[in-house]
């Protein structure tokens, strides 16, 4: 691994996240057991540091670990964002050598119900209290060419080429409500979103595409942990499948998840 290359995540600093311990239950997490702004920063703390111990990177690792490596984050990241209007997307890089940085920008408004939905509501279900909006709704396409996985499609480092050139194939800008999916290049089955994980409704539940706990040449699908789809499978709202590319059909309803929007509503286009 290039010793240039960082390992990052990015995440939400929203300021109404202090109110989620007196309004929401125990499956909010990190955030109903800390008043922080930070949105899952434990899940997010512990990818990193996964990456880290893969790697070898004894210094990122001991910089990460435990509770001091919570609140070294909390430390970084927080004089930063909150001098800035909230909600903010706040990336946090880690160097081989344990340096910690930080970067913010702005980032859309949303509810708290879409950073910890009740449930996944299913295809033209009527909306009940505790559903994440389905506005704004993302176009979510699938990538013409196939992905070859590598430990960057499995850990998120700044090693970005295969997702730079599934977004430029169909034009995506940070701030644009569109998703492209990435396709394994073996099996045709559908890796991961490049920004965000993918949920698809089959057989009466939501899937995402499985991911093994460490990295695997044939184990899952090749895609990443993310943040967000750790909390949707801890708390049962969607299960692991493998979801062929085969089986997509144009106009379906899906749900896309990351570390700063939460649960965002898609449609799949596959005429665009």
């Amino acid at each position: 691994m290039a010793h240039s290359v960082r390992l990052f995540t990015s995440l939400r600093y929203d300021a109404a996240l202090y109110s989620v311990p007196d309004e929401f239950t125990e499956h909010a997490g990190w955030n109903f057991n800390h008043r922080s702004p930070l949105y899952m920063l434990d899940y997010h703390r512990d990818r990193m540091l996964r990456a880290a111990t893969h790697w070898g990177w004894t210094a990122a690792i001991e910089a990460l670990q435990g509770d001091a490596g919570l609140a070294r984050l909390m430390g970084l990241v927080e004089p930063v964002a909150s001098t800035k209007p909230s909600p903010r997307r706040v990336k946090i890089l880690v160097a081989k050598d344990g340096q910690l940085s930080c970067e913010t920008g702005p980032t859309l408004p949303t509810s708290l119900q879409n950073l910890f939905p009740a449930r996944l509501p299913p295809p033209g279900a009527s909306h009940v209290e505790g559903d994440p909006l389905k506005e704004p709704t993302y176009d979510v396409l699938p990538d013409s060419a196939q992905t070859v996985r590598s430990e960057y499609t499995h850990f998120k480092t700044t090693e970005r080429s295969v997702y730079d050139g599934a977004r430029s194939r169909v034009s995506i800008q940070l701030t644009d409500l569109k998703e492209v999916l990435l396709v394994n290049n073996t099996d045709g089955s559908v890796m991961e979103g490049s920004m965000t994980t993918p949920y698809f409704w089959r057989n009466g539940r939501w899937v995402t595409p499985p991911v093994p706990n460490t990295f695997s040449w044939e184990a899952g699908s090749g895609g990443q942990d993310g943040t967000s789809r750790r909390w949707a499978l801890l708390w049962g709202l969607a299960v692991e499948e493998v979801v062929s590319g085969d089986s997509l059909v144009d106009g379906e309803e899906c749900w896309i998840s990351n570390g700063v929007r939460g649960f965002c509503c898609g449609r799949l286009r596959l005429g665009l």
